[in-house]
């Protein structure tokens, strides 16, 4: 699997392809789903929606809540149903949480109805950008770079599986958008190359 790391605007100004599935976005809490997934979307003209939010909503509180009053095997349940809804509507850009790909039943959903990418960061990068928010139930506890680095460890391998892996850096957001378009284009031309059409984004 390809790793995409450069910065490509200087080379890639226009690429053309509509997306023949919705994209979902997965990865570890600070890799940057939400803030490239809106980006992505106003590129490409589609809606997008985040899998926390979306369970926050159904649920009628936050994520912390849930999983102080219910537990994560209540939330994970929760979460699988919301991402298959999601999945049901027109194509769109998905955020989805940290451990969704974790979930087999969710994961193999999303081999079947989507194209996943995977947005993989180095440690340090989750570190500081995780650090600057409370609302993480699996880092209310503890050191936050211990235990970033233990999912990393046992999350990495399996996020490995996604369709597509682009590298986070330490840039502006939509530098990584861009590699982000660039390798999605690849694989829809790759693999769906009757929806690799005249589309400049």
């Amino acid at each position: 699997m390809k790793d995409y790391q450069q910065n490509t605007r200087s080379y890639m100004p226009t690429i053309s392809f509509m997306p023949p599935k919705t994209i979902v976005l997965v990865g570890l809490m600070g890799c940057g789903k939400t803030s490239i997934g809106r980006r992505l979307a106003k590129r490409l003209e589609l809606s997008f929606y985040d899998s926390d939010h979306e369970v926050e909503a159904a649920a009628g509180c936050s994520i912390k809540e849930i999983y102080s009053v219910f537990g994560e095997e209540a939330f994970r349940s929760g979460e699988h149903r919301v991402i298959t809804r999601l999945l049901d509507q027109e194509t769109h850009i998905l955020a989805t949480g940290g451990g969704s790909f974790m979930n087999d039943a969710t994961r193999d959903l999303i081999k079947e109805k989507a194209i996943s990418v995977w947005l993989k960061a180095d440690l340090d990068t989750l570190v500081a950008r995780v650090s600057r928010r409370n609302d993480r139930p699996l880092l209310t506890e503890g050191n936050q770079k211990e235990t970033l680095e233990a999912l990393i460890a046992e999350r990495y391998p399996v996020y490995e599986h996604a369709d597509i892996h682009v590298q986070t850096l330490d840039e502006p957001t939509n530098a990584t958008v861009e590699r982000v378009i660039q390798a999605t284009s690849e694989f829809v031309r790759t693999h769906h190359p009757r929806h690799y059409v005249l589309k400049s984004v």
